[in-house]
Parts: structure tokens; sequence; C-alpha cells
């Protein structure tokens, strides 16, 4: 049983990594604005339309950035969630082994 238990601390480990390699992307104003990020939440690029930049106002550049990491946010928090899922049915198949179901 010892070893089971080890081995869903072992796949948890590896749903982390695995959350590192997942990539979500938002955008915004019709893609004039593009935030990427892992499904860990780590903001990996933020890109900016050069003819947008330049018309924009700050203040409206700001709050549509904030919008855009908010978005990312929210897919980085359905696809962890979603692989969560995927590795808590494995899991839950996995201890009924254990437990002789």
């Amino acid at each position: 049983m010892f070893d089971k238990l080890l081995e869903v601390r072992q796949r948890a480990e590896e749903i982390k990594k695995k959350l590192d390699i997942i990539l979500v992307q938002a955008k915004v104003e019709g893609g004039k604005i593009r935030v990427s990020a892992t499904a860990n939440k780590h903001i990996t690029a933020i890109a900016l339309d050069a003819d947008f930049l330049k018309s924009a106002d700050k203040d409206e550049l700001e709050e549509l950035i904030v919008t855009a990491i908010n978005k990312v946010l929210q897919q980085a928090d359905l696809a962890a969630e979603a692989e969560m899922q995927a590795a808590t049915r494995n899991m839950m198949g996995d201890l009924g082994n254990v437990f002789g179901k």
C-alpha cells in the first residue's frame, strides 16, 4: 500500500510538470493584445500590436492588458482543472485496486 501512495505522489509531481508545458492564450481587442501562460499560471508572453500601441491611450492599454491577463489565468485554471480531474479519476481507479475493488 505504501508503494501505491508513493506512486500517487509521483503522479502528482508529474501533473505539475505537465501543467508547466500546457500553454493557454487569451486575446482582447480582436487579437491586438495577446497574453500566453502555462496551466500553472506562469505568464510566458505578452504581445501588443504595434499599430494599436501607437494609437492606444495609456489607461485603455493598461485596462486591456489586465483584462487579457485575467482571461489567460481563467484559461489556465480550466486547463489545470481538466488535468486534475483526469488524474483523480486515474488515481481513484488505482486506489480501488489497492483496496481490492
